[in-house]
This record gives structure tokens, sequence and C-alpha cells, in this order.
């Protein structure tokens, strides 16, 4: 194991400790499209194609430190990967996972928000990012798609109205585009 991935290991243990003075909370946000039954993925491959889903992600992440799993990552084209101006930070706890200069890895998601605290950080997906990430979320950025797919194999976490409350919705023909803020109570 290398000593940055320790180091790491470490910080991610201090970001859970209410003892430690930190600075500016940094705001959390997701986005994702996600079907009628919660679906975001089957078999590694986003299930529809809707470019003003992709342009909305592209505005929404412009600038901002995006997470993602190892697969999530994986998943991008190679000629998209890394997303370009933004800081690309993958999950995984392959400690040498190879990736491009301009990437950053992390073994966990509290050592990525330790490491970018006080700066506008997007969860990017896959599942498992997006059911550890909607905890500490402030705000979701929803692509909801008007469509049940079948043999979906990842999910989107419920989103709880007693949670979350819709700010913005923009309705098109085949999906919407929904913004939730967290309510102030669930925090």
């Amino acid at each position: 194991m290398s000593a940055e991935f320790c180091e790491g290991r470490r910080n991610a243990l201090l970001f859970t400790d209410p003892n430690i003075k930190h600075k500016k909370k940094s705001m959390i946000s997701l986005i994702a499209a996600i079907s009628n039954n919660s679906c975001i993925g089957k078999n590694g491959k986003i299930p529809w194609h809707i470019p003003a889903d992709m342009k909305q992600m592209k505005e929404l992440t412009i600038g901002k430190n995006v997470i993602m799993g190892r697969k999530t990552y994986e998943s991008i084209p190679d000629k998209f990967r890394p997303l370009p101006n933004r800081t690309n930070i993958v999950i995984t706890s392959n400690s040498s996972y190879d990736v491009p200069e301009g990437v950053e890895v992390y073994g966990s998601i509290a050592e990525a928000i330790l490491e970018h605290e006080g700066e506008d950080i997007v969860g990017f997906g896959g599942q498992r990012i997006y059911e550890d990430m909607i905890k500490m979320a402030d705000t979701l950025y929803i692509t909801h798609v008007d469509e049940e797919v079948d043999g979906c194999d990842a999910f989107f976490p419920s989103i709880y109205p007693q949670d979350w409350e819709e700010i913005e919705s923009e309705d098109h023909e085949e999906y919407v585009f929904v913004t939730y803020k967290r309510k102030a109570s669930t925090q």
C-alpha cells in the first residue's frame, strides 16, 4: 500500500471525528438520470440517450469536483475521459489504480471530500457512490426519465419527500429535470 493511500485513509478517519475543526463546509450535490423504477444503469451503460440531459450535466459540473466510482469512470467513452474542465475523482479500493494525469484517486468518499474541503463536490455515480453520498448531499439534480427499464442492475436510492423538497422542475415530453434541496431538519 502506498504512503499516499495510507495517508488518505488516516485523513478519512479525521474527517469523521467531530472534534476536528474543518474549513468551510463543501456544498455537495448529486446528479443523475433515473427511470420510473429508479434505474441508473444496465450492463455498465446508461439505458437511454438524452442529449439535453448530457448538456445539463455538463453545465452543472463544469469547474467542480466530480466524484465517481471506478466502474462509472471506466464507462465514460475514452474520447470524453477524463471529463474536461472538472476535477475527476475516482473512488476505488485499488491503491495502484492507473489513471491519466489530472485524475485523482481516493480510497473513500470521505478522503476526497476532506481533500477538497470547502469546494463544490458533485456525486456522479454509480449506485454505491449515490447510496453513500445521498446522506451528506445538500442538492439533487435529477432527470426523471419516463421509462421502465427491464434488466436494470444499478439503481438510485429513494428520494424521500420528508428529506427533500422539490424547488425547481422543467417538464419535457419524455423526461423532467428536477432540483431537490435537503429540508433543513433532515441534515
